[in-house]
């Protein structure tokens, strides 16, 4: 991987810390990639626990860091925050741009094996081995990492904790979608990037038979949300963790709906629940 700096694009002062907004060129994706990283004060004198985030459908490395509110909970808990863009962009891949949940700004945290999405869509190596190496080359943190997500980056942060329980420490999630391989958004993603293969490799739910966490997993739900019975599926998350006695707090929030406002509520829970485990 290089060890070539990122280019730093903006920074903002929050909470005594620093949001900045970088770019680089990722050699797993073969494309600038632009991630958001906030760094608590604490930086200046000791190497800190980092906690990825992993967005949604249509975001970028922007949305977490202006809506979510959670620079103020960072702050107190000493945990850094980075938060990746959710796909290439402009890399010239035929359809990239024509639907809204393929190509841009939806690449489900997968090694795509088609092409033309191949040649630049492999978030999941950026995601689990480039961008933590980046990081961890150019910024003061440990090695003690969390991740968490929303919606298809739910999806995306329950996968890479499965499949990595060793790299990382803790994981939750936002509405996430559970079981792809048997939701629409999923079901169209996973044939364009993947083919033929069946996806089970980025499904929690089928995951779930081989690999589990060795920690809680905290997962929020709103139950005004317009996508939970037709893409998100948290039962089949719930009843895949019961058949192998994984722990899960699956929590059902009357009246809440998929946006950042749903996030923004509970986002203190969240850090709280990868502070007690990253910091311990």
């Amino acid at each position: 991987m290089s060890t070539q700096p990122p280019e730093l694009l903006a920074q903002h002062t929050a909470f005594g810390g620093t949001v900045g907004f970088y770019r680089h060129h990722a050699l797993t994706c073969n494309a600038l990639m632009r991630f958001a990283i906030y760094q608590p004060r604490q930086v200046q004198t000791q190497r800190l626990p980092v906690l990825y985030f992993l967005a949604g459908l249509t975001c970028t490395e922007e949305n977490f860091m202006v809506k979510a509110g959670a620079q103020r909970f960072a702050a107190q808990y000493g945990l850094v925050l980075v938060v990746p863009d959710t796909s290439p962009r402009q890399t010239g891949t035929p359809g990239e741009d024509t639907d809204w949940d393929l190509g841009t700004g939806a690449g489900f945290y997968v090694n795509a094996t088609v092409e033309p999405w191949s040649r630049h869509y492999q978030m999941y190596s950026y995601v689990v081995e480039e961008l933590p190496a980046l990081i961890q080359a150019h910024f003061s943190v440990g090695d003690r990492r969390g991740i968490f997500g929303h919606s298809m980056g739910g999806q995306g942060a329950l996968v890479c904790a499965l499949r990595n329980p060793n790299h990382y420490q803790s994981v939750s999630a936002f509405a996430p979608i559970c079981a792809p391989t048997r939701c629409p958004w999923g079901q169209k993603a996973f044939g364009a990037y993947l083919g033929t293969d069946d996806g089970s490799a980025y499904d929690a739910t089928q995951l779930l038979a081989q690999h589990q966490f060795p920690a809680l997993i905290l997962v929020d739900q709103g139950t005004a949300d317009p996508y939970l019975l037709s893409q998100l599926q948290p039962e089949r998350l719930a009843q895949a963790c019961a058949l192998v006695d994984q722990p899960l707090l699956l929590r059902y929030q009357e009246g809440y709906d998929h946006s950042y406002y749903f996030i923004a509520t509970f986002i203190e829970d969240h850090l709280r629940h990868h502070a007690a485990l990253l910091t311990s």
